[in-house]
């Protein structure tokens, strides 16, 4: 096989396998360490959450954790009993909240009913069985996220345990049992306010993705909106599940220490009994254009912080690794051209990110983000930004500058092969965006083939002020 595509990621020995109902395997053998790990790819996120639903997505991977209906519980049958009673006071609790009708006192006694009920279906629930089962195998993980774009569930589990990984995944696939929905919704809350409404970087980013995307959902963060979720019925996660969990929407990739002939084998006969079901979920309504420049503030008590974004193509476009080098020339490294004049020369700012996002199936936003430093206000920075990005369209990268980003590129790239779990991610990820899981690779072949020219096209494209957005988070006691 030829060294260099399989230095370059291109020539992996992948052995993909795609079932009769749609899902799709993707196999990689290594030598080394005897483990395997595991990443499933489901193509739906945040940007799904149908109108009034903002949430649901993340609520369902939630869920998928509690078990089926044969782990997880002592007598499913029972405790459907009671899971129904608790949908109907939800159901009242939630019409009560929208139209009030009995007078004061019943939303609470409806709530303490619901409690209740929830004490009494505890008799049949094995708390966190599914995850249980794992880790006295030797899982690490096991874990999951749900981005704007997709949902992803990984784990790695010892090579010889590999075969219960087929197991209990194909069955959490083909009959999940969302239990604990009531409760999970109060874990939920409180995650929301520990990461969103109690963070200063949460609150910036929530703030600033408001205010670019009006139309676009990226600018919803994946978590909802508090009031969705707490009308968020089973029945309307239970739908979700149906209508986009389908096998279709699903890639998995295995990496690591195993036989990828058995592995075929376990795919067919546990995951392809599935049936074919749901379909891709429709496609977001696109942003308008931005005519005019956005700027918008928020307060917490913390330090100021600003993010800078500019309209961009998706990740998929051909723009992109330009867009990827350019991040790399202002941020790459300490010899970069931002990170040099704001955190070493100027001292005006603590740090300094760059990058496009906040996902890449669809139209984002190039976004420089910075922490100043005191006396320093954040317009002190924002003009210092703006400065730069001029100066580089006056004084294009240098022969050296764009040999430091291919080298950094190529580092990044050889890190990326040495981790399985981080492997079979991107496979996975690869496969889902573009229908080839050689792409990202390529992607990574072009970045390293930009040269001044098209930087200077980016640049002046897209780095307009009429495509600008500016969000600003100040102290709260500042005047």
């Amino acid at each position: 096989m030829d060294a260099d595509r399989i230095s370059d990621g291109t020539g992996l020995p992948v052995e993909e396998v795609v079932l009769a109902n749609g899902m799709r395997f993707l196999l990689l053998e290594r030598t080394g360490a005897p483990t395997v790990s595991f990443v499933v790819h489901v193509g739906v996120g945040s940007i799904h959450d149908p109108p009034g639903q903002t949430g649901v997505s993340h609520f369902l991977e939630h869920l998928l954790f509690k078990g089926t209906t044969t782990i997880g519980t002592t007598d499913v049958a029972l405790e459907r009993i009671h899971m129904d009673a608790m949908d109907a006071v939800h159901d009242s609790i939630v019409q009560e909240g929208v139209m009030p009708s009995a007078g004061p006192g019943v939303v609470e006694r409806l709530q303490a009913r619901l409690e209740a009920l929830e004490d009494s279906a505890r008799a049949y629930v094995i708390p966190n069985e599914y995850d249980q089962i794992l880790t006295s195998h030797g899982a690490r993980g096991p874990n999951a996220t749900t981005g704007y774009e997709a949902t992803t569930y990984y784990v790695s589990l010892p090579s010889n345990r590999a075969k219960l990984w087929f197991v209990l995944e194909s069955d959490r696939m083909r009959s999940p049992v969302l239990r604990e929905f009531h409760t999970e919704r109060r874990v939920i809350m409180e995650e929301r306010r520990l990461r969103t409404e109690t963070s200063a970087p949460a609150l910036l980013s929530a703030t600033y993705y408001g205010a670019a995307f009006t139309d676009h959902p990226y600018g919803v963060p994946p978590i909802g909106y508090a009031e969705d979720l707490l009308r968020l019925s089973r029945r309307e996660v239970e739908a979700h599940h149906q209508r986009y969990y389908g096998p279709g929407q699903t890639t998995i990739a295995i990496v690591g220490r195993f036989e990828a002939d058995s592995a075929a084998v376990w795919a067919e006969r546990y995951f392809g009994t599935i049936e074919r079901r749901g379909a891709a979920p429709p496609a977001p309504p696109p942003e308008g254009v931005q005519v005019e420049p956005r700027r918008v503030e928020t307060r917490y008590d913390a330090g100021p912080a600003i993010r800078i974004g500019w309209k961009v193509p998706s990740g998929l476009a051909p723009e992109s690794p330009a867009l990827q080098v350019l991040a790399n020339l202002l941020v790459g490294s300490t010899d970069a051209r931002l990170h040099r004049r704001l955190v070493i020369d100027d001292r005006i700012a603590a740090s300094v990110f760059a990058g496009t996002g906040p996902g890449r199936l669809h139209p984002g936003l190039f976004t420089i983000q910075a922490i100043p430093i005191a006396p320093h206000a954040p317009e002190d920075v924002e003009a210092a930004i703006y400065s730069e990005l001029d100066r580089l369209r006056r004084v294009p990268p240098t022969d050296g500058e764009l040999r430091r980003v291919r080298r950094a590129l190529l580092a990044a790239e050889v890190r990326r092969l040495a981790s399985a779990e981080g492997l079979a991610f991107q496979l996975a990820s690869s496969q889902a965006a573009w229908g080839d899981w050689r792409e990202t690779f390529r992607l990574q072949e072009r970045m390293r083939a930009v040269g001044r020219d098209e930087i200077a096209r980016v640049l002046d494209v897209y780095f307009r002020p009429e495509g600008r957005t500016v969000a600003i988070l100040r102290p709260a006691e500042e005047p």
